[in-house]
């Protein structure tokens, strides 16, 4: 691997980070996005979410993003301001390279130092390398709800994985 930098996202990375969550809605279930994200969407959605005072981060390789990871918060209610949902999105080239550990490892660390204190990851099933990583990282599988989404002409499941920081 070349030159490694984890730092906070900008607007400036939108594009690039639209064209890495594009490939997963038009290819996957990982996300139930079904209609392409424009770059000036990314863009608010990264302004929204450090509005909250919660982190959108990215990685580089050699000056090139090769994967992101944010956290948003779990529900609107006020009891749940200590509570997020994370997710972590790298490019199809940069998967099975350890990014996605990197990216929650620093991702966590960022959510600790803003006490932060349950981290709760969600994973549309199957994908075994999504559930490895959450439970790599140590979050153990709280639930499991069955035929929730719908994309491809087929139910999807989703998990949820959490964790106490």
């Amino acid at each position: 691997m070349g030159a490694i930098v984890i730092r906070p996202a900008e607007p400036s990375d939108a594009e690039t980070i639209a064209a890495i969550y594009n490939h997963y809605i038009a290819n996957t279930t990982i996300t139930f996005e079904v209609e392409p994200v424009a770059a000036q969407d990314i863009a608010g959605r990264i302004k929204e979410i450090g509005s909250a005072n919660l982190p959108w981060l990215v990685a580089e390789e050699e000056g090139a993003i090769v994967g992101y990871a944010y956290a948003t918060k779990w529900k609107g209610r006020s009891a749940y301001r200590h509570s997020v949902e994370c997710s972590v999105y790298l490019a199809p080239a940069s998967l099975s390279k350890g990014w996605g550990t990197r990216l929650y490892e620093a991702l966590f660390a960022v959510l600790r130092e803003k006490s932060i204190h349950v981290v709760i990851g969600g994973v549309a099933l199957p994908n075994p390398a999504s559930v490895a990583l959450h439970e790599k990282l140590g979050m153990k599988k709280v639930g499991h709800f069955s035929e929730v989404g719908f994309k491809f002409d087929r139910w999807v499941d989703v998990g949820y994985w959490q964790m106490a920081l």
